[in-house]
């Protein structure tokens, strides 16, 4: 059975209970061949202390994002992802609204994955852009 990509959507949600993503209130809200896209509201939680988007938290989602994606596209039956490199440079600051996380991929290989994930706005201003690299281990060693 196929499922819809609202149950999708709906069981990668569920994974992310008790986790850093349910603390950032980081919601994935839609995927593709190639992509998988996240948002987190910008508020106190995620702020700096000067009142705008923490660029550590703009990491978080960042690496939550192109994690999950490379998750995705691996059998996690016998594979786990792990992230072992992220870089991002923010470019404009935020101060209210939400962040949307678009990553995509620029290598999908059996062992290594590259991600190029760009952080947006509500009006699709450009405000980080980061490369996650991630790594696919057996689950048996």
């Amino acid at each position: 059975m196929q499922l819809s990509k609202a149950d999708v959507l709906a069981k990668a949600n569920k994974a992310c209970k008790n986790t850093l993503m349910e603390t950032l209130n980081i919601e994935i809200i839609d995927f593709g061949d190639d992509f998988l896209v996240a948002k987190m509201p910008v508020n106190s939680r995620v702020y700096q202390p000067d009142g705008v988007l923490h660029g550590g938290a703009t990491a978080a989602l960042a690496e939550s994002v192109g994690s999950f994606a490379s998750h995705i596209f691996v059998d996690t039956e016998a594979f786990f992802v792990r992230g072992i490199e992220i870089t991002a440079n923010h470019i404009k600051s935020v101060k209210e609204g939400f962040v949307y996380a678009k990553a995509t991929f620029l290598h999908k290989g059996r062992t290594t994955q590259l991600l190029d994930i760009r952080v947006t706005d509500d009006q699709d201003n450009l405000i980080s852009i980061c490369k996650l690299s991630t790594i696919s281990l057996p689950k048996n060693k």
